[in-house]
C-alpha cells in the first residue's frame, strides 16, 4: 500500500489547511487511517484516527475541537482539515494506515512521505 500526503503549506496563525492523503495498491476500504505529527527535535505523535467506515474518529487532546479527520472511500483519501492553527501545530504531517484501530504508531503498518505545516505567528 502507497500512501501520498499533500496540502502542507505555510499559515499564520488562526488559518486554515486541508492535508489529504490518497492511497493506492491496497484495499484502502479495509483500513482505519491516522494521522501523525512530528517537530522538530520531538518524537513522531498522534494526531487523529478514522475507523476503515469513517463512522468513528478520535483526536489528541491537543487538537480536538480544531482538526477533523474524515475520508472518502471512493477516492482512497483521507482528510484532515486543520482549522484555528497554532505555532505549535508547526510539524511534519504523516498519514498511515492500520488493520487494527489505534492511536500507537508502532501499530501501523503503511506511512506517507510526510507534508510541512509551519505555523507561523
Amino acid at each position: 500500500v502507497q500512501l501520498q500526503a499533500s496540502g502542507g503549506g505555510l499559515v499564520q496563525t488562526g488559518g486554515y489547511l486541508r492535508l489529504s492523503c490518497t492511497t493506492s495498491g491496497g484495499s484502502f476500504n479495509n483500513y482505519n487511517m491516522g494521522w501523525f505529527r512530528q517537530a522538530p527535535g520531538k518524537e513522531r505523535a498522534f494526531v487523529a484516527v478514522i475507523n476503515s467506515g469513517g463512522g468513528t474518529t478520535d483526536y489528541a487532546d491537543s487538537v480536538k475541537g480544531r482538526f477533523t479527520i474524515s475520508r472518502a472511500n471512493a477516492k482512497n483519501t483521507v482528510y484532515l482539515q486543520m482549522n484555528s492553527l497554532e505555532p505549535a501545530d508547526t510539524a511534519v504531517y504523516y498519514c498511515a494506515a492500520a488493520s487494527r484501530y489505534s492511536f500507537v504508531k508502532r501499530l501501523y503498518e503503511y506511512w506517507g512521505q510526510g507534508t510541512q505545516v509551519t505555523v507561523s505567528s
